[in-house]
């Protein structure tokens, strides 16, 4: 008899919860679903400068803000949204010189920010500028090349360095 007490006893109180809800008095909280991905690593990412770079105001160690292009989507999920922010680091760096050299500097991209966390990235970018040896060739001595310029529009190709966790409610 106490067996079949504590089993009606115990459906009563499962039933109050449900009752409750049904008459407002007490509201519902749902959950939604969700489900992690994990971007893998060496995923391509296009980048752009975020501003013109040039040669001309820079040194080794110098940092550059570029901006992702597109969205990055892993099973139809955007982890990496198009205009997250991405740091580069100038890592070599030659002027313009006499006798048509142009300038050159690389550049290091160290990280992309996603929801306030950096997570790094690999590649490097080199670019030059044009030269002018046709002028020197024609013993003008003191004419120099170009300064080596990157402008926003310009997409370089970089790769994540770590995996990049995102979570999609559904």
């Amino acid at each position: 008899m106490k067996i079949l007490i504590s089993i009606g006893a115990a459906a009563a109180l499962a039933a109050v919860p449900a009752i409750a809800q049904s008459t407002g008095d007490v509201p519902a909280v749902i959950q939604p679903a969700s489900r992690t991905i994990t971007l893998p690593v060496n995923t391509l990412v296009q980048v752009t400068p975020a501003n013109e770079i040039t040669s001309k105001e820079m040194k080794e160690g110098t940092k550059r803000e570029f901006l992702v292009v597109n969205d990055v989507e892993y099973q139809g999920v955007v982890v990496i949204p198009r205009g997250s922010p991405v740091e580069a680091q100038v890592t070599w760096r030659t002027g313009k010189g006499i006798v048509g050299k142009s300038a050159k500097f690389e550049l290091s991209f160290d990280w992309v920010r996603v929801n306030q966390a950096n997570y790094k990235l690999r590649g490097m970018h080199r670019q030059e500028g044009r030269g002018n040896t046709a002028g020197a060739l024609l013993g003008a001595a003191i004419i120099t090349g170009k300064s080596a310029t990157m402008v926003p529009g310009q997409i370089v190709n970089v790769f994540t360095a770590e995996p990049i966790m995102t979570t999609k409610y559904q």
